[in-house]
């Protein structure tokens, strides 16, 4: 197997130090890709179109059921994932056969959801791929302090920043191209995920755990994975309930998006799969534009909180706008605003939580942990925008929904303030 050069620590508490190569960063950045465009595309598109087909009266109940179902459980397995990876002792390495594994799981989980005729099979189709896919996602995570050095790290997490991008813009444009099958639409961004992930697996210079630092394994284990004290760790709690605020404004995007084009614009749910595309095609545009400037710059000043403090009240910014959008331009000038600032803070914001992780040795735990403020937005959001969309009667005040995603991105901006290991 041939490996890729890239800088690797000669002991499990080392940081890497030489320059990642290029050749590593793209097919880091590509696995990246595959796996956003097979998790991310369901709950932007698929989902939706195959829920509201399946439950047309109970669409958006039934679409919430299914989305916080698996995020919770999304949220829960996630840091047992990389717990594990941090302690595999394989000797393929601690990260590959995560990769691996949750592969060919999530595409398991892909092909139930594209078979299923009714709402609890989705439901446990969509769990299996939760399963699967955030396996290989908290082995993917690691490899950012696994193999970058620090003076890289605003640069390169821009990049994989863009991926979550461009991952939805790939599985967006594919569903468009295969719109007439539902079965290819949840099937296809699958195979692309499998392909990224299985070059990324064959190149990755990897290792497995150092048996001689590994305490004994004891099931409660698992359970302090999902756990880092936030008072023990203050930079990594603040950065948590950062993150967490920021993907729950930005959960209402991604799971109302599709029905405020149908819903509040008037259009079919197969004009919308289109418009969805093109609205994803303008918010990659705009964070290509931000993200590789944003880290740039981050790096070149040595400076994270005010660009993500900045980042956090542009993605608000574009939030309103979308809420209160009437017209279709309005929705791309929402999403082109809501890119720009995600470009930039998720170019640095990881870089900033890397930098703020409590132990390097379970950067995979750790991280997954962080997971956490990705994924629980993804179930409380559909659970608590109703009590928005319900304001003034009926189920559809999207500007009530929004102006509430408004607000915990700028109660998300403020939480980078205290954080003090950063500047």
């Amino acid at each position: 197997m041939t490996t890729l050069p890239t800088p690797a620590a000669t002991g499990p508490h080392d940081e890497p130090t030489a320059p990642a190569s290029t050749r590593f960063i793209a097919l880091y950045a590509f696995g990246q890709l595959g796996l956003w465009a097979a998790l991310l595309t369901p709950i932007s598109v698929t989902l939706s179109v195959k829920v509201g087909a399946i439950a047309p009266d109970t669409k958006a109940t039934s679409l919430g059921l299914v989305l916080s179902v698996g995020a919770f459980l999304s949220m829960a397995i996630t840091p047992i994932w990389g717990n594990l990876s941090d302690r595999t002792t394989s000797r393929f390495g601690r990260r590959r056969p995560w990769l691996a594994g949750g592969a060919v799981s999530g595409a398991a989980g892909l092909l139930i959801m594209a078979l299923a005729q009714d709402v609890p099979t989705i439901l446990i189709g969509w769990c299996v791929t939760q399963v699967g896919y955030n396996a290989a996602q908290a082995a993917l995570n690691a490899i950012n302090p696994d193999h970058i050095p620090e003076r890289q790290r605003g640069r390169v997490s821009g990049i994989l920043g863009l991926m979550s991008n461009v991952g939805i813009l790939a599985g967006t444009f594919i569903t468009t191209s295969v719109s007439s099958s539902t079965f290819l639409m949840f099937l296809l961004p699958g195979v692309l995920a499998f392909i990224a992930l299985g070059l990324l697996i064959a190149f990755l210079p990897d290792r497995p755990a150092d048996r001689s630092t590994l305490g004994p394994f004891r099931p409660l284990d698992l359970l302090r994975s999902l756990w880092v004290n936030p008072f023990a760790h203050r930079d990594f709690g603040w950065a948590f309930a950062g993150r967490f605020l920021i993907f729950t404004g930005n959960a209402f995007k991604l799971t109302f998006g599709f029905y405020v084009i149908t819903d509040r614009l008037g259009y079919s749910p197969v004009e919308a799969v289109s418009l969805v595309f093109t609205a994803t095609l303008v918010f990659t545009g705009g964070s290509l534009l931000t993200a590789t400037i944003g880290g740039w710059l981050s790096d070149r000043l040595e400076r994270r909180k005010i660009f993500v403090l900045v980042a956090s009240l542009v993605m608000g910014v574009g939030l309103l706008t979308l809420g209160f959008t009437t017209t279709y331009p309005q929705y791309l000038l929402g999403s082109l605003i809501l890119g720009m600032g995600t470009g930039v803070y998720m170019a640095v914001d990881m870089a900033l939580v890397v930098r703020v992780l409590p132990n390097p040795d379970n950067a995979a735990k750790d991280l997954a942990v962080f997971q956490i403020a990705n994924s629980l937005p993804q179930s409380l959001a559909p659970l608590i925008a109703p009590l928005f969309l319900t304001i003034g009667g009926g189920d559809q005040n999207y500007p009530a929904a929004f102006t509430a995603a408004l607000v915990f991105a700028v109660l998300g901006a403020l939480t980078v303030i205290p954080i003090r290991k950063v500047r």
